[in-house]
């Protein structure tokens, strides 16, 4: 397999970027020309092989930093060695327009802000949820209670009038011995 034939496919366990994303790229910067499947391959390859050395010279300045996380400026520093100072500019400008969708996205995130409802109506629905809930549940465990006496009661009176039919087939039997001794 020759190394230099942009149009051999590249192992699976290979890193590349993906295909899509670069001819979406490509796509976007050269609306008005048509590219080759061969040289979109190229295109490929080269934008993964540019990626893999800036990262492992990133990293290598990241080390010799004592730092364990690459950070802006060691890409930076990484274009300057490398040779891509005339880069640096649009590089920052990119930056730098990140920084701000990034900022703008994590103030427009916040849950409250995407609901348009005030924090105090908010509070004002949970408190009202919670009334509702300790009510449910009042309702709940009284029914229980009611039930369970309910029950109570009629046990009582169920022994009670066991206990009371008992006591007069008790007292009746006496009456008869008491018949019995007078004959």
């Amino acid at each position: 397999m020759d190394d230099c034939d942009p149009t051999t496919q590249a192992p699976d366990d290979e890193l590349t970027l993906p295909r899509s994303a670069v001819n979406k790229i490509v796509k976007e910067t050269l609306p008005h020309l048509r590219v080759a499947n061969n040289s979109r391959e190229l295109i490929l390859n080269c934008c993964t092989e540019f990626v893999l050395l800036l990262s492992s010279h990133s990293n290598e300045i990241c080390e010799k930093r004592n730092k364990k996380t690459i950070l802006p400026e060691h890409v930076i520093d990484a274009l300057k060695e490398l040779g891509f100072s005339d880069y640096i500019p649009e590089v920052e400008g990119v930056f730098s327009e990140y920084k701000t969708q990034a900022s703008n996205r994590k103030r427009s995130s916040k849950k409250l802000d995407k609901l348009g409802v005030s924090e105090e109506e908010l509070l004002r629905q949970q408190q009202a949820l919670f009334a509702a809930a300790r009510q449910q549940q009042y309702e709940i465990e009284l029914a229980q209670h009611n039930a369970a006496l309910a029950a109570a009661t009629s046990a009582s009176q169920n022994s009670s009038s066991a206990g009371l039919l008992t006591s007069q087939l008790s007292i009746q039997s006496h009456k008869t011995d008491d018949d019995e001794d007078y004959d």
